[in-house]
């Protein structure tokens, strides 16, 4: 039976163990912190899919390609956009229950650059705490092998292929933690970004690109890594906490400290247009404020409870930091949030060195581009999470490894600016260091 390690515990990993699972795999689990300490939990938009009968795949197509700044791999995101519903479903089959009207219909929610309100959203703004919440118990539930506080220290390479993982167990203050080998016939790294790397950001502290650095190090392609998405509203007050792009969506504007609405100037669709559009927009207004954050301004929503009520966990820690966004806008500023680039992967999360596959925010699947487009992240985990999953059993009885269209650059199709040989050497370098830590 092909034994696979999955080292990560988010949407995109756990879909993976579960859909591996399904193909008759044996199953084990790494995760650094407790099972359901993934940045999958931290979720608050939503999961974009196209679920509606006036929604449209290519429309779908067309605004991730557009976010993308023109740099996506189109062939990529057409599997995420035409496989997507089907595992939303699949999520839903899991106990996922997304917001519905009165009617029994999905809620639908609008984000930037999206021409249809095809966001789904749980618990108001707690999308990605439920589905987490929900993969977590059917794992629990099935034959895999859980490893807990486990932080991956390298991957055991050996004839060229990768073969296992070497973990660091229980590392905590005042325990040095214990070195263990788990040997596999395949690996997914699924250990999420490195928005660690910056000062200001919406990431956990799990976020530090250890499973990049072990890709690297294993000889892995890697590419696109000076595209990290900054995320327009993150909390300026407190410690850093992201403001839904949906609260935007229902209608609150962006205000400098005037008062006067300024995203307009930057792009016909304001508040909506791109994240890197609106973040780039903010940070101009704070470079000319001296520095002082923007206003974020709601106050048009707050009508019969309706903030507390669609975002309940952003209600809560606004207020947590004696601020009341029903009469008065609060201060926001752009925070490092997503890294498009990764590790090398073709559509079945295959990475350039046999037995290593990647899936979510640490691979680089091609569907992002130069900008994510809102609420794809999670999508993207569960289309390619599932596709990793199913394919691993397949090839472990193949001798053949298809190597990544393009690696170790982008496809042949479109430029890539992470080629510049200095500034991806700088890259690496970095994020090796950084999960040295």
């Amino acid at each position: 039976m092909t034994h696979v390690v999955v080292v990560g515990s988010g949407i995109a990993g756990l879909t993976a163990a579960l859909h591996a699972l399904d193909s008759g795999c044996r199953v084990t689990v790494v995760t650094k912190d407790a099972l359901d300490h993934a940045n999958t939990r931290y979720a608050q938009g939503g999961i974009a899919g196209v679920m509606f009968a006036d929604d449209r795949v290519e429309d779908h197509v067309r605004d991730t390609l557009t976010a993308g700044a023109g740099l996506c791999d189109e062939r990529a995101v057409r599997v995420l956009v035409e496989e997507g519903p089907a595992r939303i479903r699949e999520l839903v089959s899991l106990g996922v229950a997304f917001d519905r009207a009165a009617d029994g219909e999905f809620v639908k929610g609008l984000e930037a650059a999206h021409s249809y309100p095809r966001i789904l959203h749980a618990g108001g703004d707690a999308t990605g705490a439920v589905i987490e919440h929900a993969l977590v118990a059917r794992l629990r539930s099935a034959a895999v092998t859980v490893h807990e506080h486990a932080f991956l220290v390298d991957l055991v390479v050996d004839g060229g292929r990768v073969r296992g993982v070497d973990l660091l167990v229980g590392d905590a203050p005042g325990h040095p933690g214990t070195r263990e080998t788990i040997t596999a016939d395949a690996v997914v790294l699924a250990t999420g970004g490195a928005g660690e790397l910056y000062a200001h950001t919406t990431n956990p502290p799990v976020a530090t690109g250890d499973g990049i650095a072990a890709a690297l190090r294993a000889g892995a392609a890697v590419a696109d890594l000076e595209f990290m998405q900054f995320h327009p509203t993150v909390l300026a007050a407190g410690d850093a906490f992201l403001v839904s792009e949906a609260v935007r969506g229902e209608g609150a504007v962006l205000r400098d400290e005037t008062g006067r609405r300024f995203a307009l100037d930057a792009h016909p669709d304001g508040e909506l247009a791109p994240r890197d559009v609106v973040a780039r927009a903010i940070a101009a207004t704070m470079e000319r404020q001296d520095g002082r954050p923007v206003l974020l301004d709601a106050t048009t929503l707050a009508t019969d409870g309706f903030l507390a009520r669609r975002f309940p966990t952003i209600d809560a820690a606004v207020r947590a930091r004696g601020l009341d966004w029903t009469r008065e806008p609060i201060p926001v500023t752009p925070a490092a949030h997503y890294l498009m680039g990764g590790v090398v992967t073709d559509l079945s999360g295959r990475t350039t060195v046999p037995g290593l596959y990647a899936v979510g925010e640490v691979a680089r699947t091609g569907v992002h581009g130069a900008n994510r487009l809102a609420s794809n992240s999670l999508l993207e985990g569960a289309v390619f999470g599932a596709r990793a999953g199913a394919a691993i059993a397949a090839d472990a009885g193949s001798a053949l490894w298809p190597v990544p269209a393009g690696a170790p650059g982008r496809p042949a199709s479109a430029p890539c600016a992470s080629d510049e040989p200095a500034f991806t050497r700088t890259m690496e370098r970095v994020i090796a260091w950084l999960a040295k830590r």
